[in-house]
């Protein structure tokens, strides 16, 4: 068995999310076809972790396992052919040999995320921003976005996932802030493991509180987990255009 640790960058836009589906263009079916053109044989292909549709990545992992290699292919070479056999909005950035028993979703310690709030209309970024017409209160969405760090139940913030089964709702969350890039307002967060729309949730609600929709005692006891029935969460869910996956940590 011989294991190739890869990080990707590739435009979401045109995929119906990472993972491999029946009928559906995906990232992981792309690079499963690649994978195994080139060494010959049915590779197992795994990601980090899945992102859905329309979400972009400027540093998922992947790995891909053989059996053997029937040819000489040092990680250059399979860089190189990888990227001639895939569609220009997925791209290896490097390839390294791993050790054979390498997961790149099991042996992650966090993964981390940003969002993108354009403040104004853009020509030429529209697939990667979510633009917000109305003019951001930025101070209070740091203030509310300095209280994500810590373990929290999420409860509030996750969409129940159908293809899994129920899973806790606490997330222990490493560092999370908003800051502020010329017209953008970008979020980012990392932590171990993520709920299904969790990012995109939070991204909605900072920006209802960067509206003055939503105060900060508000935020608060939505992160401790306590539903409120006048704030509807999943209606303010942000569009998966804005959301990158950052980098994976091992």
């Amino acid at each position: 068995m011989r294991a190739f640790k890869l990080v990707l960058e590739y435009d979401g836009s045109k995929y119906s999310g990472w993972q491999t589906q029946v009928n559906a263009r995906t990232v992981q079916g792309e690079l499963q076809r690649a994978a195994d053109a080139l060494f010959g044989e049915a590779t197992d292909v795994q990601g980090s972790g899945r992102t859905d549709a329309g979400v972009h990545a400027i540093g998922q992992v992947a790995h891909v396992k053989v059996q053997s290699l029937k040819r000489d292919l040092a990680p250059g070479r399979i860089e190189r052919e990888l990227n001639d056999r895939l569609p220009s909005s997925i791209a290896v950035l490097s390839c390294e040999e791993a050790p054979p028993r390498f997961h790149a979703r099991h042996d992650a310690v966090s993964r981390a995320y940003f969002y993108q709030i354009s403040t104004r209309k853009s020509a030429l970024s529209k697939r990667y921003v979510w633009w917000v017409k109305e003019s951001l209160d930025i101070v209070k969405m740091q203030e509310c976005a300095a209280l994500i760090a810590g373990r929290h139940n999420f409860v509030c913030f996750r969409a129940v996932d159908p293809s899994k089964p129920p899973e806790s709702t606490t997330v222990v969350v490493d560092s999370a802030e908003v800051d502020t890039d010329q017209d953008k307002v970008i979020f980012r967060i990392e932590a171990s493991h993520f709920l299904w729309k969790m990012v995109r949730r939070l991204t909605g609600v900072l920006v209802k509180v960067g509206l003055g929709e939503v105060d900060h005692e508000q935020f608060r006891g939505l992160l401790a987990g306590r539903k409120n029935p006048q704030l509807d969460v999943a209606a303010w869910t942000a569009p998966a255009s804005g959301l990158f996956l950052e980098h994976v940590k091992y």
